[in-house]
């Protein structure tokens, strides 16, 4: 059996100890933690927030109504839901600490870094900042939700120089998003599909950027803190950013070539993103969605190139490598279609999840234990000291 060591922690003890199993790379299929925000069945290919098949929320549901069913346990009713929605609409407002530093950090930083920069001033800025009581929480979960678009679109208007445009008080916060990002207030329908968007990447179980959430939260740490974690996360490009390197796959792609560049990118080795899942064995449930919508925008705007080329290279990885395209393949398109600037399509995914990671750190809270895994030592062992003249 192999060695462990703990530092104490809540496992209690400094010496070494056994453990049977030897641990697991990247903690695969290891549960840390029990959950009733969403599931997935990879073997059949379905999510759920709450109980609710993705299916059934995906374009009947708005992001409003999922945000608060993941933070408030619930799908709103009618009173809820303007109660929530003016909740919001008082949470948009930004510190002034946030205020005064966004244009420098548009200078300096990359967008992710920037929102990692911009919730830690937000933090500082929230009246709730010093308590983790439940109701303190839900409001700082709400804030968090309202401000998240609101700080990228800040953050793109001042690296552009652009005037942003105010809030329309009619729309939604993806009609709200799109508004302020393009400069041109959204079709309907445009702002329909991104509200769609927005709910199929509201939360997905315990991915890296949650279990980092949880894992600060369940130090009792604040939830800015713990979503300041999640984006750090987030931010990684082995979590983050996919459905960026997408685009940028296609655009450098000439399209009466695609399908021999995909199989010689794949015989050399390469890993076309956009493609296969950890949990999912079949079809990502989301991919099903954002496939049509990136077809119905390709069709509204009069060039379907990229749909096109997409729907070529999926062809060839599934015939070649039997892999799936997953959440991120087909976000690629859509959010291009919708004018949404490539190297944004990850904040992107944070203003979504944002009501995925609050509603995570307010269940931690809820029913806390510090979250603290072993680990197998493979180092040296007795290794025998000498004063630094002699080594």
């Amino acid at each position: 059996m192999k060695q462990t060591s703990s530092d104490g922690g809540d496992l209690g003890g400094g010496t070494p100890r056994e453990v049977a199993d030897k641990p697991t790379k990247g903690l695969a299929d290891v549960v840390a933690a029990s959950t009733a925000l969403s599931d997935i069945d990879g073997k059949a290919g379905r999510l759920f927030y709450r109980g609710y098949d993705i299916h059934d929320l995906a374009g009947r549901t708005t992001f409003e109504e999922t945000a608060h069913l993941l933070q408030r346990g619930s799908l709103p009713s009618r009173a809820q839901l303007a109660d929530y929605g003016a909740e919001l609409a008082r949470g948009r407002t930004l510190g002034s600490l946030v205020e005064r530093d966004i244009p420098e950090i548009a200078e300096r930083q990359a967008p992710m870094e920037a929102l990692r920069t911009l919730v830690s001033l937000a933090g500082a800025d929230d009246p709730d900042k010093d308590s983790n009581a439940p109701e303190a929480n839900l409001r700082k979960a709400a804030r968090l939700t309202a401000q998240q678009p609101i700080l990228v679109a800040r953050y793109h208007a001042a690296r552009t120089g652009a005037t942003l445009p105010e809030i329309d008080p009619e729309l939604s916060i993806a009609g709200n998003f799109l508004l302020q990002i393009t400069g041109r207030r959204p079709e309907r329908r445009a702002a329909e599909i991104f509200d769609t968007c927005l709910v199929l990447h509201a939360d997905h179980t315990m991915n890296a950027s949650t279990f980092a959430a949880r894992v600060c939260a369940a130090t009792l740490s604040d939830m800015h803190s713990a979503i300041v974690a999640a984006i750090g996360t987030l931010k990684g490009p082995l979590h983050g950013g996919a459905n960026e390197q997408v685009m940028r796959t296609l655009e450098g792609l000439d399209p009466r070539g695609v399908a021999q560049a995909v199989r010689d990118r794949l015989a050399a080795g390469e890993k076309i993103m956009g493609f296969g899942h950890r949990v999912y064995k079949t079809e990502d449930p989301r991919a099903t969605h954002l496939r049509r919508m990136s077809e119905e925008l390709a069709e509204a705007s009069g060039d379907d190139t990229y749909y096109r080329m997409s729907r070529e290279m999926e062809e060839v990885v599934l015939a070649e490598k039997h892999l799936y395209p997953n959440v991120d393949f087909y976000a690629a398109t859509v959010y291009h279609y919708l004018g949404i600037p490539t190297d944004l399509f990850t904040p992107v995914f944070s203003v979504s999840r944002m009501s995925g990671w609050t509603a995570h750190v307010i269940e931690q809270h809820a029913d806390n234990r510090l979250i603290r895994p072993d680990s197998e030592y493979i180092g040296e062992r007795d290794q025998k000291w000498a004063p630094i003249g002699e080594r």
